[in-house]
């Protein structure tokens, strides 16, 4: 296949490459293919299987590097609230229906399209503190040298560490662990999920962080909590508190990894589109440490040694 005779897409954060053909997009991917191409497609079939739309398959040439897949079209939910005449509480209501359909999702294992055995995995409390450690890996570097750096480095593991122990829900659900509004397609079908490759089975309150604190979309607090306690309407058995603490600490630490990830990206690939996006990031962590006590160590921490200089961008 000549893919300079299609049309490219806008990428993603990813290795992979999207290109429209007449009625398909073909997914091309050289690096990481396995995650990038059969694990995402075998996590598609498991969401379609439970009636959730994702981009189902229509031919794959693996071993020159691209799968054939179903086309959404352009229109994201992120498209659509940029149109002032958008009910956002309406689709936001449509997008909980669409989270609680996949919270119920049970299956952990599927054939790929090589026929091999895919299990999702797990989001383990090191998964999550490896991600969080990008941060520190990342981003740190880029202020602090030598003792002081290490003594940095030393302090955050220990916090994000204790913080992670701090998690109350231990029973895991089917997490898709990108969920946010520029990942949801508009179709003529209803909402439909993108970018899926990621997914694990993990904490409950994940993808609602995503969701609600989404550092590409600015929203008030207001619309925050209107998402949040619609969440709750739906999940009746859920504890609020032990729930809130949970979506505290989550949100937190995956603002952590999104900044460490940012930087990462313009330090490693070139890709500078993202820093822009590192001052909201540093605004959402600010939101849900300032109240919770939890974060009193973080705070301390932060405030010392980040001041607003250090919150922008880099």
């Amino acid at each position: 296949m000549n893919l300079n005779k299609l049309k490219k897409l806008s990428g993603d954060a990813s290795f992979r490459h999207f290109y429209r053909s007449r009625n398909s997009i073909i997914v091309y991917c050289d690096k990481n293919k396995k995650s990038n191409l059969l694990d995402y497609d075998a996590i598609n079939k498991i969401l379609i299987k439970k009636k959730v739309r994702a981009p189902s398959l229509i031919s794959q040439n693996y071993k020159e590097n691209y799968i054939e897949i179903e086309d959404f079209g352009d229109l994201t939910v992120f498209e659509k609230f940029k149109k002032k005449t958008t009910n956002k509480k309406n689709y936001y209501k449509k997008i909980l229906d669409l989270l609680s359909k996949i919270k119920k999702i049970k299956i952990k294992k599927q054939k790929t399209f090589l026929k091999t055995n895919f299990k999702v995995p797990n989001y383990t409390s090191k998964m999550l503190l490896d991600e969080s450690n990008l941060f520190i890996d990342w981003y740190l570097q880029k202020y602090f040298k030598g003792k002081k750096k290490l003594s940095l480095e030393n302090q955050l593991k220990g916090i994000f560490r204790k913080l992670l122990k701090n998690i109350s829900y231990n029973k895991k659900v089917f997490v898709h662990r990108d969920f946010h509004i520029s990942n949801i397609m508009i179709t003529k079908k209803g909402l439909a999920l993108i970018d899926t490759q990621d997914a694990v089975y993990g904490n409950i309150a994940y993808d609602l962080a995503s969701l609600i604190d989404d550092v590409r979309l600015k929203t008030n607090i207001k619309i925050k909590d209107f998402i949040f306690h619609e969440f709750l309407k739906k999940n009746k058995n859920i504890d609020h508190k032990k729930f809130k603490n949970d979506f505290d600490i989550l949100s937190v630490l995956r603002n952590f990894k999104i900044i460490g990830i940012f930087t990462r990206l313009s330090m490693r690939d070139n890709k500078n589109k993202y820093l822009k996006l590192i001052p909201y990031a540093w605004k959402l962590i600010e939101l849900r440490t300032s109240k919770n006590p939890i974060f009193k160590d973080l705070n301390y921490l932060l405030v010392k040694n980040f001041d607003k200089k250090k919150r922008k961008l880099i």
